[in-house]
């Protein structure tokens, strides 16, 4: 059968590997139809006056949707699981929201939009598809409103998301955008994790996970680098950059790709990458830096676009890798053509987004700080800025964030975790997942020469006010709950 096929094929002029190549391009064009289709649909319910329901509205996403729609004029109400100052901000605007997920909760509503932790076995969600109300994702209502905007910065990656789209943010303001915001953070400068404003800018932080990113419309498409993660979703680093080169594919005809030119990663997955690609490295890339130097172990640098110095930036956070990240943003920046003044005005007025290497005071005369790394890229770079500001030890209280993940990269956090002077660990934060992989923090610790486990947060919060002494700076790392022991050690003083 094969044989006669491919005879057909011969004698119409077509090879097979012509034929698969239209079934592709079909493939692709159908899926763009199917997310045009539904964003059209979108359309007609995101309207002033109309009525949504948000499950889980306290999430960092979900807060900034909220207020945006009903900034737009829309009737909001919404569901969490618990109490949070993002909900105390909500009610504060008058958005009416109920702790606790009840079928009743939904009456009134005309859609149904859901985080990609709320599941079809949801109150909410079971109650709205009996009732035919249409339930939507939260990615993709974020992508029907940015298709409003004339620019879409979308900043992607591993890691590094959080702290450049606060950089992009930071130079969209010096520059008088007046941007809409939305960032998995708390930016010092917004006083929150977002912005609603009234240019025609939207900056964004995108998340590859569940392929979430691939329901935006950006203009502007930052990839700061690509590794393997979130491997409870993607079946491998090759699937992962396959999300990422249909994000990038998103971008129009007369948008950019701003591209980590020194990430293997990244260039392997957008090899063959039409269109505009603008990219970005330390001293490779269309945009790279020049004259580093260091002042207070703050770096300062020119900006170097196609070979000519665009202007210089002195950075107020430290390491490699925010020199990396603030490429990254300049990038973005010279994609809209912004000038250079906006650019060094921008970044030298960025301090460090919340959660990210965030000051968080003393305790009996060591330094405390927080971050969010939870991959082990992000402890590296991190771990190598502490290790170099010259403190008498660095302590690093690490919690590994999801079974998965500690799994798949367990020889990679062995490895970088052997790098501070004391590392303590604490249970593995399970967020979405149950423990089917049969990992634990105890398991990490035996890998690492020095290395505990602690079982509780509060026996790890003592342990680090027993340990603690001036010269020190003390570390508590991870995307779950652990900042919490950072900011208990804080308010138990000096004594």
């Amino acid at each position: 059968m094969l044989c006669s096929d491919t005879v057909i094929l011969e004698s119409t002029g077509k090879t097979l590997q012509e034929l698969l190549l239209r079934i592709i391009i079909i493939i692709i064009v159908t899926k763009r139809c199917v997310k045009q289709m539904t964003a059209d649909l979108m359309q007609e319910y995101i309207k002033p006056g109309r009525r949504a329901h948000l499950v889980g509205i306290g999430g960092v996403s979900m807060c900034p949707l909220a207020e945006v729609l009903y900034g737009n004029g829309m009737v909001i109400t919404g569901s969490d699981a618990h109490e949070s100052a993002a909900v105390n901000r909500l009610r504060s605007l008058g958005i009416s929201v109920v702790i606790g997920h009840r079928e009743e909760s939904i009456q009134g509503a005309e859609m149904i939009i859901r985080t990609a932790a709320v599941h079809d076995d949801n109150p909410e969600i079971r109650a709205a598809r009996r009732l035919g109300i249409p339930v939507f994702e939260r990615a993709e209502v974020w992508g029907v409103i940015m298709r409003g905007y004339r620019n879409a910065i979308c900043v992607s990656g591993t890691h590094g998301k959080t702290t450049t789209t606060s950089m992009c943010t930071h130079i969209a303001m010096a520059a008088s955008l007046d941007p809409t915001v939305m960032i998995g953070g708390t930016l010092p400068l917004l006083g929150t994790g977002h912005r609603v404003g009234e240019g025609e800018t939207i900056i964004l932080e995108s998340c590859e996970y569940c392929n979430s990113f691939l329901s935006f419309f950006p203009t502007v498409a930052v990839i700061l680098n690509i590794e393997a993660d979130h491997l409870d979703f993607f079946k491998d680093l090759a699937d992962i950059q396959k999300s990422f080169a249909a994000f990038a594919a998103l971008v129009p005809p007369d948008g950019v790709v701003v591209a980590n030119a020194e990430d293997a990663n990244t260039m392997q997955a957008l090899s063959g990458k039409q269109g505009n690609l603008i990219t970005f490295g330390l001293t490779e890339g269309d945009v790279h830096s020049q004259n580093l130097t260091w002042v207070n172990g703050m770096p300062s640098f020119d900006v170097v676009y196609q070979g000519q110095i665009v202007t210089r930036v002195d950075l107020q956070v430290p390491g490699l890798h925010n020199v990396k990240n603030a490429l990254a943003a300049s990038a973005a920046a010279i994609a809209m053509k912004l000038p250079g003044e906006a650019i060094s005005q921008g970044l030298a007025g960025f301090v460090g987004a919340g959660r990210r290497f965030e000051y968080k005071g003393t305790v009996k005369g060591a330094k405390v700080y927080d971050d969010y790394a939870h991959h082990p890229s992000e402890l590296r770079a991190l771990l190598d800025t502490a290790m170099n500001l010259g403190y008498d030890r660095v302590i690093c209280a690490f919690q590994p964030h999801t079974y998965t993940r500690t799994k798949a990269l367990f020889s990679e956090f062995a490895d970088v975790l052997r790098l501070p002077d004391v590392t303590l660990l604490a249970e593995i934060y399970a967020a979405r997942e149950q423990n089917q992989v049969g990992v634990c923090s105890e398991d990490l610790a035996k890998a690492i020469p020095g290395a505990r486990a602690i079982e509780t947060l509060p026996s790890l919060r003592d342990l680090l006010y027993d340990m603690a002494r001036p010269g020190d700076l003390i570390l508590t790392v991870g995307a779950g709950d652990i900042y919490q022991v950072g900011e208990q050690l804080v308010s138990m003083g000096e004594a």
